[in-house]
């Protein structure tokens, strides 16, 4: 058995942390690799997650968990899922960076908000 000295320990352990640490910062050394998929979920009168972040040229998947029929609507107009039945997704892609906030036109108490960052 080969024993693993103090001094090889920490360094391993130094340079993991440090490791780990890049990888979870924001945007560090990450490149936008090409258009992305984002799912957002309707259930229980919410769409979760309620916000979402993104780059310009993803686009945003919203699946309507709920009995209730659903859209995602722009507050500033521009874009709408039309009617999202128990079952039905929807996509919009979204080509400008922005905040674009938006609601159910069924149920406006719904909110959601999508924020386009450039690429």
């Amino acid at each position: 058995m080969r024993l693993v000295s103090t001094t090889t320990r920490r360094r391993f352990l130094s340079l993991a942390g440090a490791g780990i640490a890049a990888a979870l910062a924001p945007g560090a050394g990450r490149a936008h690799d090409g258009p992305h998929r984002v799912e957002v979920g309707i259930s229980a009168f919410a769409f979760t997650p309620r916000r979402v972040t993104i780059r310009a040229g993803d686009t945003v998947v919203w699946t309507n968990r709920d009995l209730a029929p659903h859209t995602a609507t722009a507050d500033e107009a521009g874009w709408e899922t039309d009617r999202l039945d128990r079952g039905q997704s929807a996509a919009i892609t979204f080509a400008t960076p922005g905040r674009h906030a938006y609601f159910c036109s069924f149920h406006p108490m719904m909110t959601g908000e999508v924020v386009v960052e450039p690429t």
